[in-house]
């Protein structure tokens, strides 16, 4: 009875030192509170009426009617070399997951071994061998041999939850790099579509300034008659002449310009440069297709970008999970059962040769926890760091679709206005042209005339494209064109 009480006061004294000894481990664990995410976003985009349709949820085949356009985003989501390594960074992220989760099961190793030891006959242990026989008749060996066959397990009890947060943070990480692949996508078939647009608006450019010059061509002829009849000057001639000289080298720069163009798409393709496939005619009266923008919530839900932006927190709020469980001690558990011999022959004779072990440990830190703080410091920094850039990348969606809505209205106000500006232009050149021939009006008002009918040309062309990419620009600042 005695014995018995002293083993239980021995067991609860055991007891009450584990329990102190986890408190104090505990009560040294430093603490840092991280402030929580402010994901808040307006009711509204710039205080406008709107309902929850919103563009973003249009496939992007859907969305660009352009056949020719369409192919080519098509292409380039299967060769884009860009896109291509992102989807490798996703295979990585994804085997990441697997090597964690690993870390969290016993391993458990198998092990074979041989070797051979001859120590010196006046050591302590040559002394001892020499008197010494294994059995009746049978001298120890010398030299000593050791044969080895058999399994080996160790085991990290996850008691603080450090690997099992640990593989989370990589599930976490390994979403925010598809998030970011969406993120690619859009951001891919957006600057197909823009440098689409931008192609057709140069060959429109392109086509203008040559139906300008066959204009100015015609004036020159006329100029130079009307110099041959004493009714105009050389200056006349020479200012056409000029003009005619500045729109050729004007076209050179386009035709250069569409070459880039082009490659450009081509690049990002990735593919050689060649043609493009493409239909610039009636660029100008291209339909504009009126956006719908929904409401500001949808953009977590439609973003890609801010979806990365929130997995990238919340494996920061994991990994600072884990950086702290480094405070707290660690059970491990190994064990090893095989066969030991000093003699192959000896060695599938059992129990003789039979050898096994057990072992359990407890470690913790103690003194000298400087390398654990500052890892600890470091991920709650992080985190926060995470919690900015989200609530960063939340604020940026907002304003871009802001500005892009703002930007569609007014696109549409100075093409309106543009357009008649063309029409009064092109009616001006036939009038100015009449009227230098009746010598009602001298050169000057011609080449004006002619001059700022092209400029004015070129703008609507560069309105029209702008109108189109607005489109292209909300349509990605919506989040669509990755689903």
């Amino acid at each position: 009875m005695n014995n018995n009480i002293r083993n239980l006061i021995t067991y609860r004294r055991s007891f009450v030192l584990s329990c102190l000894a986890v408190l104090v481990f505990y009560s040294c664990v430093p603490t840092k509170v991280v402030r929580e995410e402010d994901n808040s976003v307006p009711d509204l985009y710039n205080a406008l009426a709107t309902d929850t349709t919103n563009v973003a949820k249009v496939n992007w085949k859907n969305f660009f009617s352009d056949e020719n356009l369409v192919t080519l985003i098509d292409s380039a989501l299967v060769s884009n070399q860009e896109l291509n390594i992102m989807l490798q960074q996703i295979d990585i992220s994804k085997n990441e997951i697997r090597a964690r989760k690993g870390e969290y099961l016993p391993f458990v190793s198998a092990y074979a071994g041989a070797e051979t030891e001859k120590v010196g006959e006046f050591t302590r242990n040559g002394a001892v061998e020499q008197n010494l026989n294994i059995r009746e008749d049978e001298a120890f060996p010398d030299p000593l041999s050791n044969f080895s066959l058999g399994l080996s397990a160790s085991w990290e009890l996850d008691i603080w939850k450090k690997l099992r947060n640990s593989k989370k943070a990589a599930v976490f990480e390994y979403l925010s790099s598809v998030e970011g692949k969406n993120f690619m996508v859009t951001n891919l078939v957006s600057e197909i579509a823009e440098t689409y647009y931008e192609l057709l608006a140069l060959d429109n450019q392109l086509a203008i300034i040559e139906q300008n010059l066959e204009l100015q061509k015609n004036a020159l002829a006329m100029v130079k008659l009307q110099k041959q009849a004493a009714r105009a000057t050389e200056l006349g001639v020479q200012r056409f002449e000029a003009e005619v000289l500045k729109n050729r080298s004007n076209k050179y720069q386009i035709q250069q310009q569409i070459v880039e163009t082009e490659n450009k798409i081509n690049f990002l393709l990735g593919r050689y440069p060649q043609s493009i496939k493409r239909d610039s005619d009636n660029f100008i009266e291209r339909k504009i297709d009126t956006v719908y923008a929904g409401i500001p919530s949808q953009l977590l839900e439609n973003r890609p970008d801010i979806r990365q932006a929130e997995f990238e927190l919340a494996a920061a709020k994991l990994d600072t999970k884990v950086a702290k469980a480094g405070f707290y001690p660690s059970l491990g558990i190994k064990a090893g059962v095989g066969l030991e011999a000093f003699n192959l022959k000896h060695l599938p004779s059992t129990p003789e040769s039979l050898a096994y072990s057990l072992v359990g440990d407890v470690v913790g830190p103690l003194l000298n926890r400087n390398a654990i703080k500052a890892n600890y410091q470091n991920a709650n920094d992080r985190q926060l760091q995470a919690v900015y850039e989200f609530e960063k990348t939340i604020l940026g969606a907002y304003v871009e679709v802001a500005n892009e809505l703002s930007n569609i209205r007014n696109l549409k106000n100075s093409y309106d206005l543009k357009r008649d500006q063309v029409e009064a232009l092109t009616t001006s050149i036939d009038l100015s042209t009449r009227l230098f021939r009746s010598a009602r009006a001298d050169y000057m008002e011609v080449l004006l005339t002619q001059r700022e009918a092209l400029d004015a040309k070129i703008e609507i062309v560069e309105t029209k494209k702008n109108q189109l990419l607005a489109n292209v620009h909300i349509y990605r600042a919506l989040g669509g064109g990755w689903n």
